[in-house]
């Protein structure tokens, strides 16, 4: 159901939040043996949230001259990535050096969906600390896509977006470093917004990146997508990177909409059948009365290689916290450095291992110059291009990845092969903007998603296309 189902048919008696959440629950016990969408299920914790919707819903007669109203998420089932923090509850990041981490307090994003009613139904399965495209390298086994269960669910959000896609629950909250919401919802067939860097707090998440994550919601709906991102939007004290930003009231009007096609995006690499669903999605579009217009991100070819030195670089920095003694599991060597060693090297993936080592190296003396210094001018480029695109266009569109989703197994031998999956993906975490994967059509009964991106704090302008898409598109 979607939120605004659920919230009809609380208020109409139609089924209790305690019935909800017992069916959701039911319905992971059923399917997720061998999905594997979840890490952790807080069975009595969404129950006990369910019960408190149940008495403000018996109290609402009683309160109706105060104003009082169900909140947004009343009663809504609602899964979250196992890199946010849910006070009481086990928070891995999918690896073995947080396995017996408990989280001492809420994230941000998680005191935002309590106070607006939503029930959390478990903590769900991911990319080891976030470094992955589809949930493979997760300490704890992969998640497999429930179109297709041989093949992977995208990462590293992959069990965010299979819950969703199963209906294991309405909504799911994941994270975005490099393109961590959008592929596993193309991926999945569900909707998943990457948020401008800054519009949702990321106080309570565990940190990769610092400059690149980005908290964002993902739904079977646009319009269940924006209601959740309403929820956790904001400017928080407790993060210095978040800010305040306006909602948009303009009418919004397809026949105005001026949409974006970069010429370098259907280039080389991209699978023929992913581009013809992608093009006949944009002609439906255009045939709605947007208006299509070629444009270019010369830049763009370096993105990917950018990306990664940026990406490693900061991981190198934010994981040296985890050395066994500070934080994350220990094992003991028998002397302080053999304690350092055994600790990350059995404890830690070896994505992540591969990913500090060359962090490190790009950021060490002599080489710092080279790679992350002039990284950080490619990103400048990068943003420069958008900005003179978005001086033509309201929305750009294309694919969310060059692929469709492979097989378990295929690409986790050659590192190369999968980070090129992200390739569409990393710019907007560079740039900073906001991004939209809506599900567009299928390839042989597997998903592909439709990439949208607007101006930083334009997130109305993609949900509005968003939904006028999904009037218009047939699959």
């Amino acid at each position: 159901m979607t939120i605004e189902e659920i919230r009809t048919g609380l208020l109409k008696k139609e089924f209790s939040a305690v019935e909800l959440a017992e069916q959701y629950l039911a319905r992971i016990r059923e399917k997720d043996q061998e999905l594997h969408a979840f890490l952790n299920v807080t069975e009595k914790l969404a129950l006990a949230q369910a019960r408190e919707i149940d008495e403000k819903i018996a109290r609402l007669p009683a309160r109706q001259a105060t104003g009082e109203e169900l909140p947004p998420l009343a009663g809504v089932p609602c899964s979250v990535k196992d890199a946010i923090l849910v006070e009481g509850v086990l928070c891995t990041a999918g690896s073995r050096m947080l396995e017996n981490y408990i989280a001492p307090y809420d994230a941000t994003v998680v005191q935002k969906i309590k106070k607006a009613g939503a029930l959390i139904v478990g903590k769900t399965n991911m990319d080891e600390f976030g470094m992955g495209s589809s949930t493979e390298n997760s300490a704890f086994g992969p998640t497999k896509n429930p179109y297709d269960p041989t093949r992977v669910a995208g990462g590293s959000s992959g069990g965010s977006a299979a819950s969703v896609a199963t209906g294991e629950c309405a909504v799911s909250l994941g994270e975005d470093t490099g393109g961590s919401i959008r592929l596993p919802a193309s991926f999945c067939g569900v909707v998943g917004l990457k948020p401008t860097y800054g519009a949702v707090s990321r106080y309570g998440i565990i940190a990769i990146a610092s400059s690149l994550d980005q908290v964002g919601p993902m739904a079977k709906t646009v319009e269940d997508c924006e209601t959740l991102f309403h929820v956790i939007r904001g400017k928080d004290p407790m993060d210095s990177t978040s800010v305040e930003s306006k909602i948009s009231n303009d009418e919004f009007l397809i026949s105005k909409l001026r949409i974006g096609v970069p010429k370098e995006y259907f280039g080389e690499g991209l699978d023929p059948q992913v581009e013809k669903v992608i093009r006949g999605a944009i002609e439906k579009l255009e045939h709605a009365g947007a208006k299509i217009i070629e444009v270019s991100l010369p830049h763009c070819s370096y993105a990917l290689a950018d990306y990664y030195i940026i990406n490693m670089s900061e991981i190198s920095a934010n994981l040296a916290r985890y050395d066994g003694i500070r934080y994350g599991a220990s094992v003991s060597g028998g002397n302080l450095l053999a304690t350092y060693m055994r600790s990350r090297g059995e404890k830690l993936g070896a994505e992540v291992k591969r990913r500090i080592m060359l962090g490190t190296y790009a950021l060490s003396a002599g080489y710092y110059e080279q790679y992350y210094v002039k990284a950080q001018k490619v990103r400048a480029l990068l943003r420069k291009d958008f900005d003179q695109v978005f001086e033509k266009v309201d929305v750009i569109a294309g694919p969310v990845s060059p692929f469709l989703p492979f097989k378990i197994g295929e690409k986790v031998g050659n590192p190369l092969a999968m980070y090129l999956v992200d390739m569409y993906t990393v710019t907007l975490n560079l740039a900073g903007l906001p991004g939209l994967s809506v599900p567009a059509g299928s390839v042989q009964g597997l998903p592909v998603g439709l990439q949208l991106i607007a101006p930083a704090f334009q997130e109305q302008t993609l949900f509005e296309t968003g939904k006028a898409f999904e009037k218009i598109r047939t699959f």
